[in-house]
């Protein structure tokens, strides 16, 4: 199976610009480098602007390929891939929120420093992802058999997600905590946003530190899960790598939109699991049915959507008993 990508080097240029520029807008020119606690008006304005740009991309794209001369129902599906793969990235990432959740809340990570060890941990994933999406797209198109791998894999996930779902993870028991908790200076405290400081001369971590280690493990861990995933979406290198950055861009306001709410969203792992399920299955009919695009946007959709409202609605009815 040959490689094949409808980007071009104006396009892969063109990305990389708006990803720089933005980030730089959000970084440092509405408050990024002031630890402070992020409101729900902030999160939720950003969340906003992330999308509204994620959706522009895509109408830029299908525009972008007419005028390049494509068949207008090439660059439709092409358009529908990108929001499909966008769609099933940004629904996979809710679960590296709750992941995120829990870990600042194990470190007691007071709220205005949590926006850095975000802010670090979105560039470290934009890297991560980089290099696996590439690795994978070389892999697959050179082994096509891997795509029932990653068929597999997803289906095994799905349902470890599926029925472990309600299961706490102690983190006092995670092996990379305790490597890190035995091999390192840590301070007993936090001190500011700062990961090091200088004690009498010698370098010491702050609590700080390992959890940014413990973001950026996490992050590589769900990128096995969701980079797969795509695949059963498309193959295309430009079509991965830019639905996979839109979707990681706007995680770190997710969080802070999604931090207060999560246990009105108790029954959406559920959805992310059987999410994982679906794909896992498209990929494994690939070679004997295709799902059609426009058809697993809609399925992908429909099953977030309701794990949404159930949980909303069951959580609301709880609420009134008590």
């Amino acid at each position: 199976m040959a490689l094949t990508s409808i980007g071009t080097p104006t396009m892969w240029v063109g990305f990389i610009i708006l990803v720089l520029i933005v980030l730089a807008i959000d970084l440092w020119g509405l408050g990024g480098k002031t630890a402070h606690r992020v409101s729900q008006k902030e999160a939720l304005a950003w969340t906003i602007v992330w999308m509204l740009l994620a959706f522009a991309f895509g109408g830029v794209l299908w525009w972008y390929l007419l005028q390049q001369g494509h068949d207008p129902a090439f660059a439709k599906d092409k358009t529908m891939e990108f929001f499909t793969g966008y769609l099933i990235e940004k629904s996979l990432s809710v679960d590296n929120i709750f992941v995120f959740l829990m870990i600042f809340s194990f470190f007691a990570v007071p709220p205005e420093y949590q926006r850095r060890v975000l802010l670090y941990g979105v560039l470290g994933a934009i890297i991560m992802r980089a290099i696996m999406i590439f690795a994978g797209v070389a892999l697959v198109t050179k082994f096509h058999w891997l795509m029932y791998v990653f068929g597999g894999f997803l289906l095994l996930t799905g349902l470890k997600m599926l029925f472990m779902a309600d299961k706490e993870s102690d983190l006092n028991n995670n092996p990379l905590l305790k490597w890190l908790r035995s091999h390192l200076r840590i301070t007993n405290e936090f001190h500011e946003e700062k990961f090091t400081i200088r004690k009498n001369g010698v370098l010491w971590f702050t609590p700080l530190f390992l959890v940014l280690l413990m973001v950026e493990f996490s992050d590589l861990i769900f990128a096995v899960d969701s980079i797969p995933a795509i695949f059963a979406i498309t193959t295309d290198p430009f079509i991965v790598f830019t639905s996979n950055i839109f979707a990681i861009m706007g995680l770190r306001a997710l969080y802070f939109l999604l931090a207060d709410w999560n246990e009105r969203f108790h029954l959406l792992k559920y959805g992310l699991a059987i999410v994982l399920l679906f794909v896992g299955t498209k990929m494994l009919l690939l070679d004997i049915y295709k799902i059609p695009t426009n058809v697993s946007l809609g399925v992908v959709g429909a099953i977030i959507g309701s794990s949404m409202i159930i949980s909303w609605m069951h959580t609301g009815r709880k609420h009134n008993i008590e």
